[in-house]
């Protein structure tokens, strides 16, 4: 019980270190103008002793508006912050103006002389509780005002009132400040917070997208060994294995989040297709072409898989022809890059190779698109069709996006 308590002690008042550095910062400039105001007169050391007990004073009452205010509206809306701010500095005010008030006699007596030529001809000296007026061949008239305590109760409230009401705008003043800060400072841990969630949901949705191609893969590659395995051909099935195992301890190592360069990206491609090169040993022809200076740009992992899968599935498998898939990079010149996967009959011919699609089992394209939407946003876009002479190719545009 005792470390909850202490815990919502800690958390109330947590951001005292920024609420002090606005009290001294107030109450700092407040000190500065005292300063040069003294220096103009020629009592300065007096005014500022004075002065000093005024500002310790504030400082502290100032320090009580920020405790209420954290007591009792901490967690509640900006408007009911805004009231107890309000009347705290109503009391707080009132209880300096009173203050002061007090310690009238504890005060010390300015010795600053104020000179002024009065209209009639006389000389008014005002210093400390005391004005002088010199008349010529006359003595001169010592008035003397009378202290707080010598006034009747009216004379002091109202006088008590004017005082406070001046200390009420600077505590007003402070207190807008702090509760400013407070909705700033509330403002940017909502927006981080949102960044969070977005962030962490973007990474979600990879992940699960990631997720569901090996499912997908593992599915046809098992069809395809079973074709080689009731069809007599062990030595092929082997070599699948072979490549199969390869590549899923390749593709199984990586970060689903993590982003590959190309050159991974295109090894893991040229793993899967050994497997299934050992099944169309005869119609299947890759041909690869990635510049080196692309090489080393990032993309998520195994975003090129669905579509060599597609390549494959409607080029390779449904022709009794070689088939050639083609997989090509290209910079734009203006910081992004062009991906090409597509497949064409080795020979040539339009009609003879059936059209690729996208849809199916709901993965595939689908599947790219929304990945790369999800790493990349609106900088990265996918565009698929028929070529004009046969064949399908995939487009993949996407920043460049280097490994340091």
């Amino acid at each position: 019980m005792a470390s909850v308590v202490s815990s919502n002690r800690v958390s109330r008042f947590a951001d005292w270190r920024t609420a002090l550095k606005s009290i001294l910062g107030f109450w700092l400039f407040y000190a500065v103008t005292v300063v040069a105001r003294a220096f103009l007169g020629s009592d300065p050391l007096t005014t500022l002793e004075n002065k000093l007990v005024v500002i310790l004073l504030g400082m502290l009452l100032t320090g009580l508006i920020y405790v209420s205010i954290n007591i009792f509206a901490r967690t509640a809306p900006i408007w009911t912050k805004a009231v107890v701010a309000g009347v705290s500095s109503l009391v707080a005010s009132v209880a300096l103006s009173t203050v002061l008030l007090q310690l009238e006699d504890v005060m010390r007596e300015s010795r600053e002389e104020f000179r002024y030529q009065a209209r009639e001809g006389f000389v008014v000296v005002e210093k400390g509780q005391q004005i002088r007026i010199e008349r010529s061949a006359q003595e001169p008239l010592v008035l003397t005002f009378p202290k707080m305590k010598d006034l009747d109760s009216n004379k002091r409230l109202r006088y008590g009132a004017d005082v406070a009401v001046v200390w009420l705008f600077f505590f007003l003043a402070w207190s807008a400040f702090y509760l400013a800060i407070r909705a700033q400072a509330a403002s940017l841990a909502a927006q981080r917070r949102v960044a969070a969630a977005e962030s962490a949901a973007q990474a979600a949705q990879v992940r699960a997208l990631r997720y569901q191609v090996n499912p997908h893969f593992l599915f046809n590659t098992l069809n395809s060994l079973s074709s080689l395995v009731m069809t007599g051909r062990a030595d092929r099935a082997e070599a699948m294995l072979l490549a199969l195992s390869t590549f899923f301890r390749t593709s199984l190592s990586l970060d689903p989040g993590a982003d590959v360069t190309l050159a991974e990206e295109i090894e893991l491609q040229k793993l899967y297709l050994d497997i299934e090169m050992a099944r169309f040993p005869d119609r299947l022809n890759v041909d690869i072409d990635v510049p080196v200076e692309l090489q080393r740009a990032m993309l998520p992992a195994l975003i090129l898989q669905p579509i060599v899968e597609n390549a494959i599935k409607y080029g390779v498998s449904k022709s009794r022809k070689a088939v050639v898939i083609s997989i090509a990079a290209r910079s734009l010149g203006d910081g992004r890059m062009i991906l090409d996967i597509s497949n064409r009959l080795k020979h040539g011919g339009k009609d003879e190779l059936p059209a690729a699609t996208h849809e199916g089992t709901g993965l595939g394209l689908d599947n790219v698109c929304q990945r790369l939407e999800a790493r990349f946003g609106n900088r990265a876009n996918c565009r698929f069709g028929p070529m004009a002479a046969g064949g399908y190719k995939v487009s993949l545009t996407l920043p460049i996006e280097s490994r340091d």
